[in-house]
Formats: C-alpha cells, sequence, structure tokens
C-alpha cells in the first residue's frame, strides 16, 4: 500500500521536474524576475512574517527578525540580482600545447529540481536564503519548514503559493515523518540546515538515491580572545554573537578561550554588557524566548552538573523582566573538559569560559576538537593574526567581531568535517546549485587523430611529448 506523504511528495517532484525539461536553462530574465518575486514577498508581508515568528518563539523583537533574517536576505538578493549575468557566462578555460587546435570553456548549468530542509532558529533566512541561489542558478525548489514553528511554516507556505507556481517552488508542511521522506527523495540536489545527528540520518535517506548534499550542521565555535585585545571591548561583540536570538544560533560563540589572569575580567564586562543590551525596561521586548522546553531543560541540567561539581555560574538576571519560557544569559567560569556544556553545541544564552596560561594553549586546545563552523579571534597582532588562521581550520572566521562573515554575501559559507559538507551564498551558491560542464569543441584539426592505431611513429613520437616532465 503506498504511502500517500511520499506519493504526494513524489506528485510535485514529478511535476517541477517535467516543468523544468521545458526550460532547462532560463534566460536571466526569468531568474532575475523570480527572485523578485522573493524581495516582494518580504516586503509586502515583513510585519506578518515578524508576527508569526515572534509567536512561535514565544517571543522574538520585530528587530531582531527583521536585522537577522530580512535584511540579509534582501542583502541577498540585490547581490545575486546585481552579479546574475557575470555569473551565467561560460568560463574560458586554457589548455596544453599538444591540444592548441581545441577551445575549452565551463559551462554553468542548473541542476533541476533542489530540496531545502529548514531548521526552526531562523525560519525565514535558511528558507529563503538557498531559495535565491538555487532561482539564481536555474532550478526549481521543495521546501520543507521545520514543524517547530506551525504559525511560521503555515504562514511561508501560504505566501510562497501565492507568488509562486508549484512547479517553481514549493513547500511540503509536516512532521518527522514528512520530513523523513522529503530527505528521501531523488532531488538534483539536496540542503539541509540543522544538527550534526539529523544531518547523519539525511545523508543516510540521501545516500539511497546518490542525491548530492550541502550539509550546515554547527559545532562548538570559539571565540578566542589573544593577550593583546582589551577584554572590555571583546566582551561587547562576545555578547551580541552570543545573545541575538537567545544564542540559539548555529554560529554563535560556544565558548571563549581567554588569558587566565583576565577571565574574571571578562565575566564582568560581559555581564555588564548584558545589563546593557537588556535594560529592564525594553529587556522584555528585545530579549528573545528558547523554542521548546527540552532545549532549555538540557541547559539547565548542565548547569546543574557545573554547580554540583563546584563551578563558578554567574548569571545576569534579567528573566523576571522577560517573557515566560526565556532563559537568563549565564557564565559558566573554568567548567570541566567532559562536562555536558563542553561536550555537546549549547545552543542557548550560556556561555563557558576557558582559561589559558598561554596563546598556543589555546590554539592546541582549539585543535583538539572537532572542526567548528565559525572562529572567533580578537587581536590587534599581525603575527597573532597569521598564526591563528595557520593553526586552525574551521568553516568561517571573523576577526575582531561575531556573526559578521554570515552577512557577506561575496563570501562562501559553509562548515567543514563535522560542521558541514559544502558552502553557498553568493557566486558560491550560484556554483553549488549549478552542474559545472566541461566542454572541448575542435577547431581546425583533431589531434586524437595523430594518436590513433596502427601506433606508428607519429603516435609515438604523440606519446613522448605529452609524458615528457
Amino acid at each position: 500500500m503506498s504511502d500517500p506523504i511520499v506519493e504526494n511528495l513524489e506528485i510535485v517532484l514529478k511535476r517541477q521536474r517535467q516543468a523544468f525539461d521545458r526550460d532547462m536553462y532560463p534566460q536571466i530574465a526569468v531568474r532575475r524576475e523570480r527572485m523578485d518575486r522573493i524581495a516582494k514577498l518580504l516586503k509586502e508581508n515583513q510585519i506578518a512574517l515578524c508576527e508569526a515568528v515572534s509567536r512561535d518563539f514565544g517571543h522574538r523583537s520585530h528587530h531582531e527578525t527583521t536585522l537577522l533574517e530580512i535584511a540579509p536576505l534582501m542583502g541577498a538578493l540585490r547581490h545575486a540580482r546585481s552579479h546574475l549575468r557575470k555569473w551565467m557566462k561560460p568560463e574560458r578555460r586554457g589548455r596544453s600545447i599538444e591540444f592548441f587546435q581545441l577551445s575549452n570553456w565551463v559551462q554553468y548549468q542548473p541542476l533541476g529540481v533542489v530540496g531545502v530542509m529548514v531548521p526552526w532558529n531562523y525560519p525565514l533566512l535558511l528558507a529563503l536564503g538557498p531559495l535565491i541561489d538555487i532561482l539564481a542558478a536555474g532550478n526549481r525548489a521543495m521546501i520543507k519548514p521545520s514543524e517547530l514553528l506551525p504559525e511560521t511554516s503555515s504562514l511561508l507556505a501560504t505566501l510562497i503559493g501565492a507568488y509562486f507556481k508549484p512547479e517553481e517552488v514549493f513547500v511540503a508542511e509536516g512532521g518527522v515523518e514528512l520530513a523523513s521522506a522529503f530527505a528521501g527523495l531523488p532531488f538534483d540536489h539536496l540542503i539541509f540546515t540543522g544538527s550534526t545527528a539529523i544531518g547523519r540520518k539525511v545523508m543516510a535517506a540521501a545516500a539511497a538515491n546518490l542525491t548530492p548534499l550541502t550539509l550546515e550542521l554547527g559545532g562548538k565555535s570559539p571565540a578566542m580572545v589573544a593577550p593583546d585585545y582589551s577584554v572590555t571591548q571583546a566582551s561587547q561583540d562576545i555578547a551580541f554573537g552570543k545573545l541575538m536570538n537567545a544564542g540559539q544560533t548555529c554560529i554563535a560563540p560556544d565558548y571563549v578561550l581567554v588569558e587566565r589572569g583576565k577571565m574574571s575580567a571578562l565575566a564582568d564586562a560581559l555581564v555588564a554588557q548584558t545589563r546593557s543590551f537588556y535594560p529592564a525596561a525594553t529587556a522584555p521586548e528585545h530579549y528573545t524566548s528558547m523554542v521548546g522546553d527540552r532545549g532549555r531543560a538540557r541547559l539547565m541540567q548542565g548547569l546543574e552538573e557545573c554547580r554540583a561539581r563546584g563551578v563558578q555560574v554567574i548569571t545576569a538576571d534579567i528573566s523576571p523582566a522577560c517573557k515566560a519560557g526565556s532563559l537568563a544569559p549565564t557564565l559558566v567560569l573554568d567548567p570541566p573538559a567532559d562536562c555536558l556544556l563542553m561536550q555537546e553545541e549549547i545552543f542557548g544564552p550560556v556561555l563557558p569560559l576557558v582559561p589559558y596560561d598561554s596563546y598556543e594553549e589555546a590554539l592546541a586546545f582549539v585543535k583538539e576538537q572537532p572542526r567548528p563552523l565559525a572562529l572567533y579571534v580578537f587581536t590587534r597582532s599581525r603575527t597573532t593574526e597569521r598564526k591563528t588562521l595557520s593553526s586552525t581550520i574551521s568553516g568561517n572566521v571573523t576577526i575582531n567581531g561575531t556573526l559578521l562573515h554570515i552577512a557577506q554575501n561575496d563570501l562562501p559559507f559553509g562548515g567543514v568535517g563535522p560542521s558541514g559538507l559544502g558552502a553557498y551564498h553568493g557566486r558560491e551558491g550560484f556554483r553549488r546549485f549549478s552542474h559545472a560542464r566541461g566542454i572541448t569543441k575542435v577547431r581546425l584539426f583533431n589531434p586524437a587523430r595523430l594518436a590513433m592505431p596502427p601506433y606508428e611513429r607519429m603516435a609515438r613520437l604523440l606519446a613522448w611529448f605529452m609524458t615528457r616532465n
């Protein structure tokens, strides 16, 4: 007996593929017009989108949704639209001297239908951000939003249905069963953003169809405060990166490495900065709630473990003024390496401070951990900057700031190893969702004719020439 959920998804996929086959290489005007519809969707429904996200979260400031999701999307649209003609142009490639009669170039060809699996923490940015690159590359798309945000997912499905035909873009609403079926569809490419554990399941499901994947996962992204950098100045950027979206950000600083003698000063500066960001009068409006009880309970368990083991825990207690479901910003000073908060990605407003006695010790600590999605280094020294960049591997880096790299439309964004597979955004996104088709054209004379049997003097001479040092 066929599964009606899978059957419906397969019907949509078939119709999108048929529509793609009728127009396998959309003209630039068609691609730009599709991207313009995303811009129109965002502009005409900004308030409704912000309200839906806030209701699903329990509370999230409209300013935060605008600054962290809608504004970056509009920037990405402007960037893609203005650079698309250049990205679509065939690229001339070189040839070796023995093939001087050939012409080589690369044509970036649309893949077909791309699946997008969206997490709950940035439901607009991580649904429509990949969609911009997918449409720029000339593809169709099916989107699976998170079932943890039912109002946002429903509104997104309604709006996509109003601005796009189902054979262009389709939103599939549903829970875990639908998500599992979605991951198993034979897409031409599948992008998943979420946890490493779920990423493994998605990768296994996609493997059955040999579906190419982009995985944007997470991990424990460190912030390193070098000895030459002011902890007071670092605290402002670290608090910003950690507390936006209440820490529910895959590239949020997960822990901070700081000189042992400056750890207390950094803790004091972070508490002061937190209270400056969220004074009692405006904290209820500006501070974001945590989504779901499970994540909050896990962090509370981690904090209780640290307290039980004698670790100092400092709370910047703004929670009485905030909405139900929020968790107060909390610092954990010098936690043991085997505790929950140092073993798992935190994904909330809890920040361990890890002391070091030398910067080389801090670098060694980072190198011993799984490769993170983001790395933050605070230093005024070019020598320290170069040493850090040459001694570590991570998805992306921001120097003397946090989160900024994700908003740079001309930089690739993606993880490495356990923090992800593949990168997108801007030109890299266009190429990620394209097939780079290499093309060779014989002009006047085909050099292969010199190597055809029977292998006589000319073939031997050609073989000798081609195997030279």
